[in-house]
């Protein structure tokens, strides 16, 4: 079983490529902090508009790769991790998602704000997608 609640099938190898811990802790002070708060605006102002829905999504789905350089789990060919139902998922999001990850970023950036709250804020950052839509990451 792979860490961040990831259950794989057994006799599957789960690789995340990208760069050390240090790295993305320096990406995240440097970086990722003010432009996670920026790209959190841009995408909550399409989301808004109904039209730009769709691509807000997908930056919110892209949060841990713009706040910690974080990248998606693969599996050992290439796969991406399973995804719960499309309808549970949309269900979710128009019900609690749109505004829980609201929430959810503004109390990250908030603990990234101080010194010892950056690792509760690198951890929330990590879980944007599940919060918003229930995408495993």
């Amino acid at each position: 079983m792979a860490s961040d609640e990831t259950r794989i099938e057994i006799g599957r190898q789960a690789t995340r490529k990208g760069p050390n811990w240090f790295i993305g802790l320096l990406w995240f002070i440097f970086v990722g902090s003010w432009l996670s708060a920026l790209w959190s605006i841009v995408a909550w102002a399409l989301i808004v508009s109904i039209v730009g829905l769709p691509l807000g999504l997908v930056m919110l789905n892209r949060m841990p790769q713009i706040t910690t350089l974080r990248p998606p789990l693969e599996l050992g060919n290439g796969e991406r991790l399973a995804q719960p139902f499309w309808l549970w998922r949309t269900l979710y999001f128009l019900l609690i998602g749109w505004w829980l990850s609201f929430v959810w970023m503004t109390v990250a950036w908030a603990f990234g704000a101080t010194l010892l709250g950056i690792p509760v804020a690198i951890w929330m950052w990590n879980r944007v997608p599940r919060v918003t839509t229930l995408a495993r990451y």
